[in-house]
């Protein structure tokens, strides 16, 4: 015995602009039947929270997988699965296609190479595929929007919940960010941490899918842009604030990664704050009760 509950969608070619757009959604779990062989021109999710079963890809061997699991069905690549008949499994999919989805391959949110990836949860990424269910309520005039913004947070939630994201990689992230704005090579942060070069830099790729120079860059150009947008300090000031002890090459960098050179940045975005800006995290929450607080005129 086996509950399938599905829908498909047919987004307009404006829709197609989006980036993404969402083609199908379902939700199933028993011993389902198998799927395939066969192959298919989009991308699909599948989510395996429950259960166990086989899959084989491009006419490999079946590989036996085990929830929690996520299946990545792509364009072209021939692919064939089912759970076992016994214990069967619960299965959440979701349908897309758009030209955003070679970033998020190149970002490697999609793995076209590593057609099963382990999962240490689903709870967001099911999430995501409910809202996308709900969406598909009759008549909705939303739907085509609302399903495609979900297609991009659920490549999101799915690249959160990957297995090996999680431990030491958070660790390491975390560190990075914290002494982010010292005047410290790569070689030297690896060093501070304890890894060698290579075993930072897998790290780094392993959890944030970048180099740890892209990373620290990241963090550093935005609290730069918080400063000069912010504050008055020369934009020299401004240099050594983020780690940069050379404010020639700063603005190198930040003209080359913005747009922008730093000056131009801050005659466009200068506003005053007094005390400049926060660096804790927002708590939404705070907002809303500060807002009910103190209403508006």
């Amino acid at each position: 015995m086996f509950h399938t509950w599905m829908r498909y969608f047919s987004p307009n070619p404006v829709h197609h602009r989006l980036g993404l757009v969402c083609l199908g959604v379902g939700m199933q779990h028993g011993a389902l039947p198998t799927v395939g062989p066969r192959t298919i021109d989009h991308h699909v999710a599948v989510v395996i929270s429950a259960g166990s079963g086989w899959f084989r890809h491009r006419g490999g061997d079946a590989v036996e997988i085990t929830a929690p699991t996520l299946l990545w069905l792509t364009p072209d690549a021939e692919h064939h699965y089912a759970p076992h008949p016994g214990s069967g499994w619960d299965e959440s999919f979701v349908d897309f296609t758009g030209p955003a989805a070679a970033t998020y391959t190149e970002l490697g949110y999609i793995e076209p190479d590593r057609p099963i990836v382990p999962l240490s949860d689903t709870t967001g990424p099911r999430a995501v595929i409910a809202r996308i269910a709900r969406a598909a309520r009759p008549g909705n005039p939303l739907l085509e929007v609302e399903s495609s913004a979900a297609v991009h947070e659920l490549l999101v939630a799915l690249r959160r919940a990957r297995a090996d994201t999680t431990g030491d990689g958070d660790r390491v992230l975390d560190a990075l960010a914290r002494d982010a704005f010292l005047p410290l090579t790569i070689a030297e942060h690896a060093a501070r941490h304890g890894m060698t070069l290579a075993e930072l830099r897998a790290a780094v790729r392993r959890s944030a899918d970048c180099s740890p120079k892209d990373y620290l860059l990241g963090i550093r150009l935005g609290r730069a842009k918080e400063l000069l947008a912010a504050t008055d300090l020369p934009v020299a000031a401004v240099a050594r604030r983020v780690g940069y002890e050379d404010p020639a090459y700063f603005s190198r960098l930040f003209t080359r990664r913005v747009g922008a050179a730093p000056v131009r940045f801050r005659e466009q975005q200068y506003r005053t704050v007094p005390g400049g800006w926060s660096t804790d995290h927002l708590d939404p929450r705070k907002i809303t009760r500060q807002a009910a607080d103190h209403p508006g005129p």
